[in-house]
């Protein structure tokens, strides 16, 4: 993803959402579907989804910040996600989640300035028993620690691995 790609056109957001209309419900589809071809959700897609569908552009918006998945800016090349769940709290997720975010030199959400890792809390992945729990790139890993955390991202994601 190009960090600093022109917004798409109102023509081409239509072109990737409009066989999703007849959809009983389709605007978490489309968003979907947005950020799987932009990697994000771009401000541009809001005007032209409220006109699609005969929802007022704050609707949109509103559906788009409430749910922590979807971005308004793309994300890095390697995603990584921290589990902030009681669970995972009570053993210690706190302290890992800020040494990692310390070690990165990043705040929830950020991305590190060569594009590389951006960090996301989550709010569980339902690996309450082996806590703190992390996914990275899609992949959930259990009994992290910051340095597990570093070792992981140096590996590179998994497809580069195969």
């Amino acid at each position: 993803m190009l960090e600093h790609a022109p917004a798409p056109a109102p023509e081409e957001i239509r072109e990737v959402v409009a066989p999703l209309a007849e959809l009983e419900g389709p605007l978490l589809p489309m968003l979907h579907a947005i950020q799987e071809v932009w990697g994000h959700v771009p401000q541009a897609a809001v005007p032209v989804l409220a006109d699609l569908l005969n929802l007022g552009r704050a609707e949109v918006h509103g559906v788009i910040s409430f749910y922590h998945d979807f971005r308004d800016h793309p994300a890095g090349r390697r995603v990584l996600k921290i589990c902030r769940a009681e669970a995972c709290q009570a053993v210690g997720g706190a302290a890992v989640a800020q040494s990692v975010l310390d070690r990165l030199g990043l705040d929830w959400h950020g991305t590190t300035p060569d594009g590389a890792v951006t960090v996301e809390p989550v709010y569980c992945l339902g690996l309450c028993a082996c806590g703190p729990a992390a996914m990275l790139d899609g992949r959930v890993i259990g009994r992290i620690d910051a340095d597990r955390i570093e070792a992981e991202l140096k590996t590179g994601p998994v497809e580069a691995r195969a």
